[in-house]
C-alpha cells in the first residue's frame, strides 16, 4: 500500500485519568517517528467539540524532546481538555459529517486519533463508517482510556491501573487508621462505578497483598439487599470491631434500582448516563439505624482519577505504547480500529498490542466476570486478584519543582 501523507489530529474525550496524557505522549512519539507520513500534529482542545469550533493547537513544536513528553506523562487529567459530545448518526445527518470532512480537507488532515472510553469509541466508529461512503482517504484510530475498565475487546484500559492503585493504597491507609480504636464502628467508602465496577474490585488488593484489608466489597454486578448487608456486618463484627466496607456508587437492588437513587439529582450527560453518588450516605444511615454504632461514609471522588503522583508505572507505559501503536497502525494502512491489549500471562505479567474493530467496541460494556466475585457477593476471588495485581505495579519517579510535581499546561 502506498503511504498516505497528511497531517494528523488528536483529541481526548470523556472522563480524564492519570494516564490519559501518557496516551497523548504516545501519539506524539508515534508521529515524531513517522515524519514522512505525518508532517504536523494538531491537538483538538476539548475534543471533537473544540475542533468543530476551530480550537486546536500545533503539538510538535511544544513537545520536541523526551523531557517534555515525560512531564506530560506525569500530568493528571486531559491536557487538551475533554468533552462529552455525542455525534449524530451518519446515516441520518450527512450534513454534519460533510461539514466535518470539509474542515479536515482544509487542514489536510489524513489521520484522526481519539483517546477515550466507550462514548469516545462511538465517535471513532461513526466517523469511520461515514468515511467509507465518501471520496476522502483518512485513517481513524481509537486509543482506549477509562478508569472504569469496561471497554470490550481489550484486557484492560489505560487509566484503570493507576486509579486501582490509588484505591488500593488509600483503602490500605484507611484500614490502618480505623483499626486504632476498639469501639465498634463502620466506615463506608464509596468508589466510582456505574455498571461494570472493576475499580471497586481493586479494594480487595490490600487484603490480598498485605493480609489486612477491607471487610466487605459490593459491586453492581451482583444485586444488593439490605438483609444480606445486615447479615454480612454481623458476621464481620464477630472478627473485629472496626469494619471498612467498599461499595460501588452503582450498586443496585434486585429490582435494578440504584441504592443511592433517592439522593440523585436525575441529571444526565449527553450520552444519557445519570450522574451517580449518594449510595454511601444511604448505607451510613441504614447502619446507624440498624446497629446504633459509630458510622461514617465518604466518596473517594475525583482523586481516584487524577492522583498522578501515585500512578502505576505499568499503566503509564501501556498507555504510551497504545498511543504510539495506534499511530503505527494508521501509517501502515489501518482504520476503524482501536489499539487494544491482549494478556499473554499473569506471572510473569505480559500483554501484547492488538487491533480490534471499533464498531464492535463502541457502546458495549465489559462487566466484572462472575468468577471474579465470591459466592456471597461481598468479595473478590483469587482469580480476580490475579487479574488485578499486575496492573498496579511499579512507580514512576515524579519530577518536582519547589515541592510540587511538574505539570504541563497546554
Amino acid at each position: 500500500m502506498s503511504q498516505l501523507k497528511g497531517n494528523a489530529v488528536v483529541g481526548q474525550s470523556g472522563g480524564p485519568t492519570a494516564a490519559i496524557n501518557a496516551s497523548l505522549a504516545g501519539v506524539i512519539r508515534g508521529v515524531l517517528a513517522n515524519p514522512d507520513a505525518i508532517p504536523a500534529l494538531y491537538g483538538m482542545k476539548n475534543g471533537i467539540e473544540g475542533f468543530l469550533a476551530g480550537d486546536f493547537v500545533s503539538l510538535l513544536p511544544l513537545f520536541s524532546d523526551e523531557t517534555k513528553l515525560r512531564h506530560l506523562e506525569q500530568t493528571p487529567a486531559a491536557a487538551l481538555g475533554s468533552c462529552r459530545k455525542k455525534l449524530p448518526d451518519p446515516a441520518k445527518d450527512r450534513a454534519f459529517f460533510d461539514g466535518l470532512i470539509e474542515k479536515f480537507r482544509e487542514m489536510d488532515i489524513r489521520y484522526f486519533f481519539y483517546v477515550g472510553g466507550n462514548d469516545s469509541m462511538d465517535t471513532v466508529a461513526k466517523l469511520s463508517a461515514y468515511l467509507e461512503t465518501v471520496d476522502y482517504e483518512m485513517r481513524v484510530v481509537g486509543i482506549p482510556k477509562t478508569i472504569d475498565n469496561d471497554l470490550a475487546d481489550t484486557d484492560h484500559t489505560p487509566g484503570f491501573g493507576s486509579a486501582a492503585k490509588y484505591v488500593a493504597v488509600t483503602l490500605s491507609e484507611i484500614v490502618r487508621d480505623c483499626a486504632v480504636y476498639r469501639v465498634p464502628a463502620v466506615t463506608v467508602v464509596e468508589i466510582m462505578g456505574r455498571d461494570a465496577r472493576w475499580l471497586t474490585a481493586s479494594a480487595a488488593l490490600p487484603g490480598a497483598i498485605s493480609g489486612e484489608g477491607v471487610d466487605l466489597i459490593y459491586l453492581p454486578e451482583r444485586p444488593f439487599t439490605f438483609e444480606q448487608f445486615t447479615e454480612d456486618l454481623r458476621e464481620a463484627f464477630k472478627r473485629h470491631p472496626n469494619l471498612v466496607v467498599a461499595i460501588s456508587e452503582g450498586i443496585r437492588s434486585p429490582e435494578g434500582r440504584y441504592i443511592g437513587e433517592s439522593a440523585q439529582s436525575g441529571a444526565a450527560d449527553a450520552f444519557g448516563h445519570k450522574y451517580l453518588a449518594g449510595a454511601g450516605k444511604v448505607l451510613e444511615q441504614f447502619v446507624k439505624e440498624t446497629f446504633g454504632c459509630k458510622v461514617r461514609s465518604f466518596e473517594l471522588s475525583l482523586p481516584q482519577r487524577c492522583a498522578a503522583h501515585l500512578a502505576s508505572e505499568t499503566d503509564l507505559c501501556e498507555a504510551s505504547l497504545l498511543g504510539s501503536s495506534g499511530v503505527k497502525a494508521a501509517v501502515e494502512g489501518k482504520s476503524g480500529v482501536m489499539a487494544a491489549l491482549e494478556r499473554v500471562s499473569d506471572e510473569p505479567y505480559k500483554c501484547s498490542v492488538v487491533l480490534r474493530p471499533v464498531g464492535k467496541i463502541a457502546n458495549a460494556i465489559r462487566k466484572v466476570p462472575d468468577e471474579y466475585i465470591n459466592a456471597a457477593g461481598n468479595g473478590i476471588t483469587p482469580a480476580g486478584i490475579a487479574y488485578l495485581t499486575p496492573l498496579i505495579r511499579g512507580e514512576r519517579a515524579v519530577e518536582y519543582k519547589n515541592g510540587l510535581p511538574i505539570h504541563v499546561i497546554i
